[in-house]
């Protein structure tokens, strides 16, 4: 099964509460000058970084503008996340959003009203996995993980602990335990409401996971809209950017199951 999905699905009536995914390749060079748009703590970052960080940094803050854009039908140069980790948006208000990016291309995940975290992976890539699993990871996923003997599975299984990490708003440092992924990606979270879903797919040569929390008005587990936007210009003007056709396959969407207590 493949999907293509772009901005005809609108992000607004019934479809407010789900979550929806934002993604462009980085090209072109960095400017000199940092765009306007631009908040204050943005600026600061900017000023501290170089080389391909720089233009990382404004493609990723200037899909954050157009996916907050899409989702609050408002101009982009309207839009902007809250101060310091971009997890909210300041403009328009409501917004959750997660950001990831990767070997040239970002992601960005808006939510109404509910946290999500998203998290992306060169899909061919091969890490040195086995001391990550045995420092880190459950016994329980330690056990199947060395049966699999398989660097994807290992993939999955790490894309899924960062978004969640991401959508729960912690850290890697001594957190990493609180989603457990057991055999056939039956995942268990330390979080007690039982109302977390995850998705995983390929798009664009990339393995891409997302976490969210599903709001009172929607308990489908319907897959989130995907759209590939056109690159920002040289000039990371805030132009609305045009969708581009975007196909994706599906690995997997599950629940993700309250922990039993002990």
């Amino acid at each position: 099964m493949a999907g293509s999905l772009n901005d005809s699905n609108l992000d607004s009536g019934a479809a407010l509460h789900k979550p929806t995914i934002k993604l462009c390749h980085q090209t072109g060079r960095a400017p000199r000058v940092a765009p306007s748009w631009l908040t204050a703590h943005e600026h600061e970052r900017f000023a501290q970084l170089s080389g391909d960080r720089v233009t990382e940094f404004l493609t990723s803050r200037w899909l954050i503008r157009q996916a907050l854009s899409k989702a609050g039908s408002i101009e982009p140069d309207l839009c902007c996340p809250v101060e310091g980790r971009p997890t909210t948006a300041a403009c328009p208000a409501g917004w959750h959003l997660s950001l990831s990016h990767s070997h040239g291309l970002s992601a960005c995940a808006t939510q109404y009203g509910s946290a999500l975290g998203i998290d992306i992976e060169p899909s061919k890539r091969h890490p040195r996995w086995q001391k990550v699993v045995k420092r880190w990871f459950s016994p329980v996923e330690q056990e199947w993980l060395f049966q699999e003997d398989d660097a994807q599975a290992f993939l999955q299984a790490w894309t899924l602990k960062e978004a969640w990490l991401k959508a729960t708003g912690r850290g890697i440092a001594g957190n990493l335990q609180t989603l457990e992924v057991r055999k056939n990606f039956e995942l268990y979270g330390d979080q007690p409401d039982g109302h977390w879903q995850a998705c995983v797919f390929y798009t664009e040569g990339f393995l891409c996971t997302l976490v969210y929390r599903q709001t009172p008005n929607d308990q489908s587990a319907s897959w989130p809209r995907i759209t590939l936007l056109e690159p920002p210009l040289d000039d990371y003007s805030l132009s609305s950017a045009q969708a581009l056709d975007t196909h994706w396959e599906p690995i997997f969407h599950r629940k993700i199951h309250a922990k039993p207590q002990p």
